[in-house]
This record gives structure tokens, sequence and C-alpha cells, in this order.
């Protein structure tokens, strides 16, 4: 089936103002081995997502397991974890440290946050396989120090991660980033300038990072994963790295892009799909003097079968001590409807109490959450 876009009055029609178009046949698609053959002649590999969509990951995960079965020497550069927290992503991968541990370390839930199932067999993969990870990202901090106050109004210590060199943006890069400030509410229309500039922050910081990496390392390759808006029509990061590195680069987007001329050079048709439910408490948390209290319960959620009641306090899940929502998933992510738990809690000014519950699906209008682990 062959595909094209094309719109014009009876005046075009007569040829007088003739639309262009570009022409993609369904019926003939890339073969996934030819895919990975030319990917395979490149350098680096930016391989965009929908930060939700599970197929999306799934789509990197399967170009990452086929370059390194080519060639060995490939490092992952990701969007997830920020650049002073390298000593811990390193931990993992070598196998010095287990997950939790990880997402501990690197403040994942606080500075990430997305369901570390989408990830997991990235990473695992990574740590099976040897594949050295680079953390990309610029501290959270200082991207809303500058969409505040501008890269001018900085303070000494948030200069700290500032990429030593930072290109004014074009006019192209300039509007697709009008339209995600657009859809930010409450932003002011001033702001439009500290919002741009914190963008450019952003994708010279994961830029200059991934290069420092590729020049100390000339003989490895890398699959950079990060948001499609980083790497889509060759602005943010790519053409950032190209001032940094000289080399060879293909894009590579999935289904949850609008699919648009020069975009991408790859672009991967797939069927959308949801991570499996998660097994949830069923209880709805507020922090309330440093303390985690159930503020609502889900009817017929676990947390209600077993007893638990409003403004009962959360002390523990399994051992893990709850400080933070944080906390919360750490003991959670993995948990499936069904498994088991054990949950320490204060009532009132009771003594502590203990209870084993069974965790459940979450109900459906929560299925979709980016973390419906509570």
């Amino acid at each position: 089936m062959a595909v094209g876009l094309c719109c014009g009055s009876g005046a075009a029609a007569a040829g007088q103002d003739r639309a262009s178009f570009m022409t993609i046949d369904l019926d003939a698609p890339l073969p996934t081995d030819r895919l990975v053959t030319q990917l395979a002649a490149k350098r680096v590999v930016f391989v965009g997502e929908t930060h939700d969509r599970y197929d999306n990951h799934l789509n990197q995960l399967q170009i990452i397991t086929r370059l390194h079965e080519i060639d060995p020497h490939i490092a992952i550069g990701v969007e997830y974890f920020q650049q002073p927290f390298q000593k811990q992503v390193d931990d993992y991968i070598e196998g010095k440290i287990q997950e939790n541990e990880f997402l501990r370390a690197t403040e994942y839930y606080q500075r990430w946050g997305y369901d570390y199932r989408l990830y997991a067999p990235i990473f695992r993969y990574a740590r099976e396989q040897h594949i050295p990870v680079r953390a990309l990202n610029v501290p959270t901090a200082l991207v809303s120090a500058v969409a505040k106050v501008g890269i001018a109004g900085l303070s000494g210590n948030d200069r700290a991660y500032l990429p030593h060199e930072i290109e004014p943006a074009d006019e192209d890069y300039r509007n697709r980033l009008r339209k995600a400030f657009e859809g930010h509410a409450g932003m002011k229309p001033d702001a439009f300038n500290h919002f741009v500039e914190a963008q450019l922050v952003w994708d010279e910081g994961m830029a200059e990072s991934a290069a420092a990496y590729l020049n100390a390392n000339p003989d490895r390759r890398m699959v950079i994963l990060c948001g499609a808006g980083h790497v889509e029509f060759g602005s943010g990061i790519p053409q950032r790295l190209e001032r940094r590195v000289k080399l060879t680069e293909a894009i590579v987007l999935s289904s949850g892009q609008d699919l648009e001329p020069h975009i991408a050079d790859y672009f991967l048709l797939s069927k959308e799909q949801n991570l499996p439910p998660a097994g949830v408490l069923g209880v709805n948390l507020e922090n309330k003097g440093g303390e985690y209290r159930i503020a609502s319960l889900a009817a017929g959620g676990a947390g209600e079968k077993v007893g638990l009641k409003k403004r009962d306090v959360l002390i523990a899940i399994d051992g893990q001590d709850i400080k933070s929502i944080a906390d919360v998933h750490l003991a959670l992510w993995d948990k499936k409807p069904g498994d088991r738990v054990h949950v320490k809690l204060r009532r009132g000014h009771d003594l502590d109490r203990d209870l084993d519950l069974q965790l459940v699906a979450p109900p459906k209008s929560l299925e979709t959450r980016q973390n419906p682990t509570t």
C-alpha cells in the first residue's frame, strides 16, 4: 500500500501550484537485518522514544541487541540518568550493586520517575553483556534554574554542569520549542527565551557528555536513548554532537511520533504495547510532618481488604522504611498483582502493627499513570 499526502485546488490540479509530497510504500518495509546492517555502519545511532510507550523501549532493546551481536564494542548513552551519578551507573553495570540500590543511588524516582519496568530490560541486558552506559543528562536543578532565570542569571553553584559551548537555536528549532512551550499551562509568554535556553543547556549537556566518552574511547560506537524531541530533524543533540566529534550517525524514531519528511533516517512502525498491571496497595498517601499517611483507600483494594484505614501511617514495606514516595516505588516497582508484601504501620497512638497483604492490580483509571505503585 503506497501512501502519500497531497492537497490542492483546481488551480493546483491545472499545474499552477503543485504540492510537494513524499510517498512511502508500507507494503515494502526495510527488513530488520538490512536496517541493522545499515545502522552498524554508523558510529552513533540515536533512538528516540515516547517515554511511556513500552513498544518504543522494546524497539530500542532489539536495536541494541542486534548491533551488539555485530560489534560488541558499543556503549549506550541515556537521558534517564544525570551526569553526577555516573559512578552509580557504572557500579550497577559492573555488578557491584543490585537493582534497587542502583535506583536509590541514582535518585531515579525523584529525578526521572517513569515506571522503571519500561527500562529494566535494557539495563539488565547492558549489565549481562558488560556494555558501558553513559549518564548523559545534566542535573534537573540546572535545567529548572535556567528556565526560571536564564543562563545569565545562574549562580556559581548552578554553573558547575553548564556545557562549555552553547550555540543559539536556529529558527526551526525555536518554532518546534514554541509548540512545546505553549503546551505548558501557566507559563508566561515572556519566559519563552529562558525556556529555549533551558532546552539548549539540556541538549548541549547531553551532547557534551556523549562527545567526551566517544573522544576518550575511539574504538566504541554509541546508541543514544532519549526523548524523540531531542533528536528529531537532526536538531537537539545530533547537530551539537557533530560539532564536537567527527562521526557518522543515524536517527531512528518509533510509532508515537508524527511522521514528517526528514524527521528521522528510519521510522519503526510498531503496535502500542502496555506494561502488565503493577501490584499496588490500593491507597493514596500524603506527607504529614515527614510521615506518609493514608489519605484514601481504593474500594476493593488490597489495603481495604486487610483493614487499613485513613490516617494510618505507613512505616515500612518488606523491611523498606518509608520516608518518601520514592521509598514506596522502590519497595513495589517489581511487584505483580497477587504478590504478597509485609506492611508495618502505626494507627493513632497505638503500637506499630504488622500486616501481610496481597497486592492487586490498579483500578483501570490508574493503569496508565506514570507509576501506579501505591
